[in-house]
This record gives C-alpha cells, sequence and structure tokens, in this order.
C-alpha cells in the first residue's frame, strides 16, 4: 500500500514544535486566562511525558490551549475570547456531567437512519470517521430521537473522540495524535436533501468549529452528487480557509484516494474496502479503544497528551479529559459526532 502523503508544517503551532514566538504566546495565554479565573498552574514540578508535553497537573494542557490558539492564529485577544466562550458554554451545557451519564438507548434505529461511526484508524493513526449524509430523513430521524438528544450525542461524542479515543491511539502509535480522518458519504443525496438539513448542519459546524477546534485532520466527501458545487459555495462562507484546504471532494471514483491515507483493512466493504465487521461495521466500534491492554496502558500514565488534571472550581476544561488514572473505564461509544458536511471531527 502506498505511504500516506504528508501533510506540509503539520507539527507546527503543537506541542513540542512551538516558535520562539509561539512558546511566548502560550506563556501569556496561561497568564491571562489565569487572571480571569480560567487556568491554574500546576503545582507540581514539571516532568516530559512521552510526547514531549510537560505535565504539572495544571488545569488544561498545552495541546488544548495550543488548539485555541493556533484556530485564532495565535492572536492572544481572539484566542482568550474564544478559549471563554467555550468555557461558558460547557458549564452551560453541563459537559461533564453529560459524559458522564448519558446514554442512547435509541442508537440502532438512530443507525438505519443516519449511521455516524468511529470504525479503527487510518495510516497516521488518527482515529476514522464515517458518516453517510444520503440516508438521513430528519422525519423519521425525529421520530426515533429528538433534536435536544441529537445536540447532546454530538457532544458526548466529540467527548469521547478527546478523552477515550485519542489517548488510545496516541499510545498505540507513541506520538501526539490529536486529529480524526473523516469520510462523508453523500450516495443518494440530492440537492432538495442538502435544504432540509441546513439548519442542522448549521448548528454542527457552529458547535465544532467554535467548542472543538483543530481537530480535524483529514476530511474525504465522496460521492459527490451532480452540481455538488452549488452546496460547496453555499457552505464554503461558514469555514475558515485552513479547514477548506482540509477537505478533498470526490466522485464516485474515490477509493484510490482514500487507500493513500486509510488502510484498505480498516474501511468497511460498503466503501470500497475490506473490513466487515460482525454486525455491521456501524455498529462495531471497533479501534483501539477497544483493546484492553492498549487501553490499559494509556490509562496507567499520570498524564496523557490530550490530558489535563481536574478544573479549577470556576471552569470545566475546554474539551480535554481528566487525568487517564482518573477516567471511567473507556465506554463502547454509541454514535459519532457529525461534522455535517464539513464541520471539525472530532488532526495530528
Amino acid at each position: 500500500m502506498a505511504p500516506s502523503v504528508p501533510d506540509k508544517d503539520v507539527l507546527v503551532g503543537r506541542v513540542g514544535n512551538l516558535t520562539p514566538e509561539q512558546a511566548e504566546m502560550l506563556k501569556k495565554f496561561k497568564a491571562e486566562l489565569a487572571i480571569e479565573g480560567f487556568f491554574k498552574e500546576g503545582t507540581g514540578p514539571e516532568k516530559a511525558d512521552m510526547y514531549g508535553g510537560g505535565l504539572t497537573g495544571a488545569s488544561h494542557d498545552d495541546a488544548t490551549l495550543l488548539r485555541f490558539l493556533r484556530a485564532r492564529k495565535f492572536d492572544l485577544a481572539k484566542s482568550k475570547l474564544m478559549f471563554i466562550d467555550c468555557e461558558k458554554w460547557r458549564k452551560e451545557f453541563k459537559v461533564d456531567e453529560l459524559y458522564n451519564t448519558f446514554e442512547y438507548p435509541e442508537k440502532k434505529d438512530v443507525d438505519a437512519i443516519y449511521p455516524q461511526f468511529y470504525h479503527k484508524t487510518d495510516q497516521d493513526g488518527r482515529p476514522l470517521y464515517i458518516e453517510q449524509l444520503g440516508k438521513l430523513d430528519l422525519t423519521k430521524l425525529y421520530k426515533v430521537t429528538t433534536p435536544e438528544r441529537q445536540l447532546q450525542r454530538l457532544v458526548v461524542e466529540y467527548e469521547r473522540f478527546l478523552r477515550d479515543r485519542l489517548p488510545v491511539c496516541s499510545m498505540e502509535h507513541q506520538k501526539l495524535i490529536e486529529t480524526s480522518c473523516t469520510i462523508m458519504d453523500l450516495q443518494g443525496v440530492g440537492l432538495s436533501q442538502f435544504w432540509k438539513v441546513k439548519n442542522y448542519v448549521q448548528q454542527a459546524s457552529h458547535l465544532s468549529q467554535n467548542y472543538y477546534p483543530e481537530t480535524m485532520g483529514k476530511f474525504y466527501i465522496i460521492n459527490s452528487p451532480y452540481l455538488f458545487s452549488t452546496v460547496w459555495n453555499w457552505v464554503k462562507p461558514w469555514l475558515d480557509e485552513v479547514t477548506v484546504k482540509k477537505i478533498q471532494i470526490l466522485d464516485s471514483s474515490y477509493q484510490k484516494t482514500l487507500l493513500l491515507q486509510i488502510p484498505a483493512e480498516s474501511l468497511p466493504k460498503t466503501l470500497k474496502g475490506k473490513c466487515e465487521c460482525t454486525g455491521g461495521c456501524s455498529m462495531s466500534d471497533a479501534g483501539p479503544w477497544k483493546d484492553s491492554e492498549v487501553v490499559a496502558k494509556a490509562k496507567s500514565l499520570k498524564a496523557g497528551p490530550t490530558a489535563a488534571a481536574p478544573a479549577i472550581e470556576e471552569a470545566t476544561p475546554a474539551a480535554v479529559a481528566a487525568t487517564p488514572a482518573e477516567q471511567p473505564a473507556v465506554p463502547a461509544a454509541e454514535t459519532a459526532p457529525a461534522p455535517a458536511a464539513t464541520a471539525e471531527a472530532p488532526a495530528s
């Protein structure tokens, strides 16, 4: 199999690869957030983790803070505003409570109408996320669930992506993995259907870009229908330039391109791959996060690449987990967050 195509400057602005100016900006970012009560420095001596980051018991790890800085091109004022808005939203939405208590008994019924699922990893170790928008019928969907529960599920799956999947993938590949590889299948989608799901797409895109920034690594739109350019021109204005550059739009001849980045064994047979999970790939949650030995190793660390110590009293962690030692056992994901055609999904 051909090797994956490397991203140019993929590590710039990330843990272990900061310019002196970026390192100074991160320091100032922490200081200003601390003044306003949204960041707490660690009290223990700093030590290097296996990924090159410093683990001090701070309320938020460097990888998380850098996601917000990169999202606003290291503009301190804009990054701080984005981060604080996210923290306030997390508290209002009760994100941590949802992560710990959310149940989704309608999963199987929803999957038949709108398959959204994680399935193994790409060649760089990113969790592979697949969404089949062509099957979505909102009228049928809201007979088996509600818009509120769909949004809650979306948030919970972003949290599981960050708290459970990424640490395990990072452990397995011995490097910091911060992003996903997404496939959006538009098989069977017509232009009229896009307009029907417009509000849902906008809501999911807003949530992902504002509260879970810099989590998209690769994004493939496959089976793009005739006249898809009309829809794409409508969607693009919502997205920043960096996000747009990560998206590849492919027609039905997508297999060769996908296999440059994704092993055939990770692709479901329904997408021209080789995998046939018992009970269907969309319900299997197959991936290294189901390997008990890898999960145990990830949780044996005092802190992990995307983990942080418990947040200070007035601020909840901005889409980061408690230390692996404090995390509950990794649950089988019930569904996956919906990139909704272009949102950040739950990139290394």
